[in-house]
């Protein structure tokens, strides 16, 4: 007795048994119920979502002997053939494999002539983008104004590749990818009229690999009972598929919260006994931080009964929220980058140490401990919102001085001359003024112009700058200005235009330039000039 896999035994025989693809599948109906038809329809998405199945059904729909209907009965002889593949009005082709426009011109011969058994005659050509340019030209007149018995079913994968000619002759309807609940739902359905016993964590996987195809999802089901003997277990649906186990991957999330970095080793060492794929393994611990990110933003998110939510709850708890986010960014970076290393388990080690030396400068403060003392000076700062109030920079590590203290004038500009500063933070400290230094307190005002500058990092920077400067820590404090003050920023600016319109002014009064003007007509672009530095 043969054995009918089950993409094939379970695929939709009626629109009202697909799963998901609702925005197409009213159209469809509406479309059916109302008598209001198109000639010529293309499908688009990716593999196993149902581009094919949904043309199958609209051809049985349109042909089924109790009439046009979106409910076609199934048991005519009509809507039988089509589930079988041998109605004879029912013209499918593989453009794949016939690429070539005689191939097309031969198709479309019998158009003319009305179909032989149906109400109509059902041209479905898959995979469409593949025909040659010639043959869409052959196709573009019969595709535009068809005889009133044909209609055309266009399925394709890559639709940038269709001649915006074809696009426009068709309604087009874009299929979506499954999610992961619903390709979960389905397959639990089908292990429960098949009787087969699985496990949630095993449904989960299938569905996570399946990578939002249905039909790719029914294929793993096949292969995993199989090798189950007939059962469905996580165990081995993980060793099929060559999936890392959730558990190992939450005790490294578990040991990167604690911060113990021999634990996390230790748990690395008991992965690599299995022969993991190490890009996989950062790509489910970024999962579980995503989902820790979700709990922290949402406490009361409800939760799949197939993942851990009690470890899930518990790394909520652990970690900072700018700890997850960071830890996040840093997998998903290093999963990027794990080609580069030079052996995989090392450049998956470096990635976790990584999550472990940078932490976000809050986080130091919230929770300190001797790891985070030591990877201070590399923290990774969280940028505040500017506010109106002064406000003191302090660094966590300041670095030595190399001068003696001193006392200086309150010459603001001078110092930021001085100082020698370059890149962003010399825009800072330019567009800074109404300075006032008072023992180890240096209090600035910033101009609104220069408010975009001001970031921690650029601060601090601009403290550890002034504490050399003077030879002594420097608490530096800065508040937004109320009105115009004196910046270096703006005298440089007053100082360009006054050299600018010094320049004019020469220029005007230049006897050759008044001469050109006299004899030749000639006039001065005023954007031309320029101030000699």
């Amino acid at each position: 007795m043969s054995y009918l896999v089950l993409a094939r035994k379970w695929r939709p025989r009626k629109f009202t048994e697909m799963v998901g693809q609702e925005h197409v599948l009213r159209a469809l109906v509406n479309a059916l119920d109302t008598g209001r038809v198109h000639h010529a329809f293309l499908f688009t998405g990716t593999r196993g979502v149902g581009k094919t199945t949904i043309a199958r059904i609209l051809a049985k729909s349109l042909n089924c002997e109790t009439g046009v209907t979106s409910n076609p009965c199934g048991v005519c002889s009509a809507c039988r053939e089509i589930d079988e593949g041998r109605f004879v009005d029912l013209l499918e082709v593989d453009a794949a494999s016939r690429t070539k426009v005689d191939d097309t011109r031969e198709l479309l011969d019998n158009v003319q002539y009305a179909p032989a058994r149906g109400r109509y005659k059902v041209y479905l050509i898959d995979e469409v983008h593949m025909l040659s340019t010639h043959s869409f030209n052959a196709l573009l007149k019969t595709l535009e104004e068809p005889p009133p018995h044909v209609k055309f079913l266009l399925a394709t994968t890559d639709p940038q590749k269709l001649p915006v000619t074809v696009l426009s002759r068709c309604l087009q309807f874009n299929l979506k990818r499954l999610s992961m609940s619903l390709i979960t739902q389905r397959i639990a359905h089908i292990l429960a009229a098949e009787n087969i016993e699985s496990e949630p964590e095993a449904l989960r996987l299938i569905a996570r690999s399946a990578d939002g195809s249905m039909r790719d999802a029914l294929s793993l089901l096949d292969q995993v009972i199989a090798f189950g003997g007939g059962r469905l277990r996580a165990e081995d649906t993980r060793e099929i598929l060559g999936t890392i186990d959730r558990t190992q991957v939450m005790s490294i999330a578990k040991a990167i919260a604690g911060r113990e970095a021999k634990q996390l080793l230790a748990h690395v060492r008991e992965l690599d006994e299995h022969v993991p794929d190490y890009r996989d393994a950062l790509g489910e611990l970024a999962q579980v931080l995503q989902r820790v990110a979700l709990l922290q933003a949402i406490p009361d998110l409800p939760l799949d009964e197939a993942e851990d939510a009690e470890s899930l709850r518990f790394l909520a708890q652990a970690l900072t929220p700018e700890d997850t986010q960071l830890c996040y960014q840093t997998a998903i970076i290093g999963r990027r980058d794990l080609d580069l290393a030079p052996e995989p388990r090392a450049g998956f080690e470096m990635v976790l140490l990584r999550m472990l030396a940078f932490r976000p400068v809050e986080s130091i403060a919230a929770t300190p401990s001797p790891q985070a003392a030591r990877a201070s000076t590399t923290t990774a700062h969280a940028a505040p919102v500017a506010t109106q109030s002064a406000r003191p920079v302090q660094a966590t590590q300041d670095v030595a001085p190399r001068q003696q203290p001193r006392e200086i004038a309150n010459d603001w500009p001078k110092i930021v001359k001085e100082l020698n500063l370059q890149g962003p933070v010399s825009q800072l400290a330019a567009h800074c003024g109404a300075f006032v230094h008072q023992g180890d307190r240096v209090r600035v005002e910033l101009d609104a112009a220069g408010e975009p500058f001001l970031r921690p990092a650029l601060e601090e920077k601009l403290r550890h700058a002034l504490s050399q400067y003077f030879g002594t820590q420097i608490r530096l404090e800065i508040a937004i200005a109320h009105g115009t003050i004196d910046t270096p920023a703006r005298r440089q600016h007053a100082d360009s235009e006054e050299k600018l319109q010094a320049a004019r002014v020469a220029i005007e009064n230049d006897p050759n330039v008044r001469a050109m003007r006299d004899v030749f007509g000639a006039t001065v672009q005023p954007d031309s000039i320029r101030p000699v530095e």
